[in-house]
């Protein structure tokens, strides 16, 4: 169960959502235009449209443009656990498996949290399809650091 800090506590979900979909301005993950769009006590989801915006040569969702939203939703996910007026989160690490490939349609990734430590975060991220088919599964390390 998440333990938000207290900044985001006193939201509900449709700020919370905002707040994370401001962020994405002239970012990557507008330019792949990817969208939060749901959030509860454990996880939090992103969408992202299989378009030719984020295939490979063959036509096919690319692997890395899986990755960069699997990486997206689990470092936002993170900043429920950390304080923002000392610290930020980085993603130090990203192991993905790809399942099944895409043409077309929406992928959705889901954050759930498998570890808060104090100086590190682990993240599950599966993404699915429209059909709620496995596309891909994420495990992401995020570290949280202090601000200077």
């Amino acid at each position: 169960m998440c333990n938000f800090t207290l900044e985001l506590q006193h939201m509900d979900k449709k700020e919370i959502l905002a707040i994370f979909n401001k962020k994405c301005k002239n970012t990557l993950m507008e330019t792949l235009d990817m969208e939060f769009i749901d959030v509860g006590s454990d996880f939090l989801t992103a969408k992202m449209p299989v378009t030719s915006k984020v295939f490979q040569p063959y036509g096919q969702l690319h692997g890395g443009a899986t990755a960069a939203l699997a990486e997206s939703v689990g470092s936002a996910a993170s900043n429920f656990f950390v304080d923002h007026k000392n610290q930020f989160v980085n993603g130090i690490q990203l192991s993905i498996n790809h399942i099944k490939s895409k043409k077309e349609g929406v992928v959705f990734a889901t954050a759930k949290n498998i570890h808060t430590g104090r100086t590190t975060h682990l993240w599950e991220v599966t993404i699915t399809d429209e059909n709620d088919d496995l596309v891909s599964v994420a495990k992401m390390t995020n570290i949280v650091l202090t601000k200077k």
